[in-house]
């Protein structure tokens, strides 16, 4: 129980106004520091302050832009679900770091399930996507199986 009490100290402490924060940073990281102190209702100083605790503590772990794939060319998008052999499984970062290293690759799962990996990919067509499964991750000597979904469109969820 010692160690389920000192993890639970290690946690940061986020009170109603972090967790407002933090709501408002999540549909627009571009919010100006003016604006969210406005929205939270307090002093823009005191705003700053807390984000910068929020960054710190490792609470906040970064900011991106959103870009539309296909203004890059990257007009098709999947999931490939990914079952590693028995003999495999060991080695499981090695693997998940060889995914994440894919151009291709915009998100690596590690999964609880009959597979073991899930991994979101965008790429210029069906024939990229052919050749990615094909031709790269099915003859890895770790793959016993992939299952590819095509996404047609996707939303973010209520956050």
């Amino acid at each position: 129980m010692a160690d389920a009490e000192s993890f639970a100290a290690d946690e940061p402490r986020l009170d109603a106004t972090d967790r407002a924060i933090l709501v408002h940073l999540e549909r627009d990281a571009r919010i100006s520091y003016s604006r969210l102190a406005q929205e939270v209702g307090i002093a823009e100083s005191t705003c700053h302050k807390r984000v910068r605790a929020l960054l710190a503590s490792g609470v906040i772990t970064g900011f991106h832009a959103e870009v539309d794939r296909a203004a890059l060319g990257l007009k098709l998008e999947a999931l490939i679900s990914i079952r590693l052999h028995a003999h495999a499984r060991g080695d499981l970062r090695r693997f998940q770091s060889y995914l994440e290293q894919l151009p291709a690759t915009r998100h690596v799962y590690f999964v609880a399930g009959d597979r073991d990996f899930l991994l979101h990919v965008a790429v210029t067509d069906a024939a990229a996507l052919r050749e990615l499964v094909s031709d790269t991750l099915s003859l890895r000597p770790e793959v016993a199986a992939t299952n590819t979904s095509l996404i047609f469109d996707h939303a973010p969820g209520g956050r």
